[in-house]
């Protein structure tokens, strides 16, 4: 027996393919509903590291470029003609202030000492004999037994072989003089130089003496520098300002500098300027200026080039941020600081000077800027991630040794 299917209505068969279609396009719909409200979920605030900008003393400084030089130098020459019979230092050494350098073959000398001495003591006999004659012709002439003549001439052989004796005791002195001269000795401490004749060699004293040696005192130094003509003029008006009654040299004045060698990092040692040349160059227009500085370790070495830094100024208080916090926009100096809500601004700011440690000073609010004090919070570290007038995460950085830093790269 076949059983029939019931019919289904033809309006029901095509119905149920419209209500499958409008399924399907329900649920993409509420996907593509859950992915908008996904994508438009507030990013987390992006974390930057943020610091208090700092104060600190400081003073002004110039730069200048200078040299050392020996605070005596001093050329070795015979004063009396010989043979170099002993040189008693060994090139390069120091040596102290009267240390014997050369000897000289005093042989020479000893025999003009001996020659004049006996001279003296010949000159010594004949005087005694005329004051015997003188004596003895005062008594003559009382009796009539000598002539006043022969008197007046007992008398004038008597005070010629006095002058005499006077003369070659000179001579002894001066012979004794030239003996003492053969040995040359050290007249400053310092290091001494080659000898620049060995032993053997003949020396001659006058206008031909040879060179024997050089000596250059080490301890003081001294550090040559040239000012230029605008900085001088700017110190001329501080002194003027601060100077009252009569002016004061620069050696009264006690002044400090500071100055590095090359192979130094920053300006590690100091002196104390002690001399200013009298008047500018007018080719240059620099005036020489000198400081004296303390060389008991013999750390320096006449001749080399050093970088010298003079303060220019009285201390004052300065606000520092680091250079690297500090952006640029045309002719616009700013930073980014974060306000109690942790909301980015731009603060505009004047920039001075750049120091050593990478801070830089911050000069004084004027006209529309705000400027920087200590309990501001700026961005230090992740610039590039921070946004003008939206939120950020602040991490505060680590401060420095000493003081309270804004931060360091």
């Amino acid at each position: 027996m076949t059983t029939i299917a019931p019919a289904i209505p033809a309006a029901t068969v095509k119905a149920k393919p419209c209500l499958f279609m409008a399924a399907i396009l329900f649920s993409l719909i509420a996907a593509g509903c859950s992915g908008t409200v996904a994508e438009t979920k507030a990013p987390p605030a992006p974390k930057v590291t943020v610091g208090h900008p700092i104060e600190r003393e400081l003073v002004d400084e110039d730069d200048f470029s200078g040299w050392l030089e020996s605070s005596a130098v001093v050329e070795v020459r015979a004063r009396v003609r010989g043979h170099i019979q002993k040189i008693h230092f060994k090139d390069g050494d120091l040596v102290e202030s009267g240390q014997l350098l050369f000897e000289l073959d005093p042989r020479s000398f000893q025999i003009a000492i001996d020659q004049a001495t006996a001279q003296s003591k010949a000159y010594e006999a004949q005087k005694n004999a005329a004051e015997k004659d003188v004596a003895r012709y005062t008594e003559l002439v009382k009796t009539g037994g000598a002539s006043k003549q022969q008197l007046e001439k007992a008398e004038a052989d008597a005070s010629s072989y006095d002058a005499q004796i006077n003369v070659t005791l000179e001579q002894v002195r001066q012979y004794e003089l030239d003996l003492e001269f053969s040995k040359i000795t050290a007249p400053i401490a310092g290091r001494i130089g080659r000898a620049m004749l060995t032993e053997g060699n003949l020396v001659n004293a006058g206008g031909s003496d040879p060179l024997l040696t050089t000596i250059v005192a080490l301890n003081p130094v001294y550090v040559y520098f040239s000012v230029d003509e605008r900085a001088l003029q700017r110190t001329m008006r501080k002194r003027a300002e601060t100077d009252s009654g009569a002016p004061k040299s620069l050696r009264e004045r006690k002044m400090h500098f500071r100055f590095g060698l090359d192979s130094d990092t920053g300006y590690p040692h100091e002196g104390i300027l002690d001399f200013a040349d009298n008047q500018v160059d007018s080719q240059t227009g620099t005036i020489q200026v000198r400081g004296v500085v303390d060389n008991k370790q013999g750390l320096f070495v006449p001749g080399s080039r050093v970088k010298v830094r003079v303060p220019v100024s009285d201390p004052y208080t300065a606000v520092l941020a680091p250079d690297t916090a500090i952006l640029s926009d045309q002719d616009k100096r700013y930073v980014l600081a974060v306000d109690e809500k942790n909301v980015v601004t731009r603060r505009d700011i004047t920039p001075g000077k750049l120091l050593d440690d990478g801070m830089r000073v911050i000069l004084p609010a004027g006209g529309e800027e705000k400027g920087l004090t200590p309990a501001d919070r700026i961005v230090v570290l992740g610039l590039q991630r921070a946004r003008i007038n939206y939120p950020v995460d602040p991490v505060a950085s680590e401060p420095a040794s000493g003081e309270k830093s804004a931060g360091k790269d």
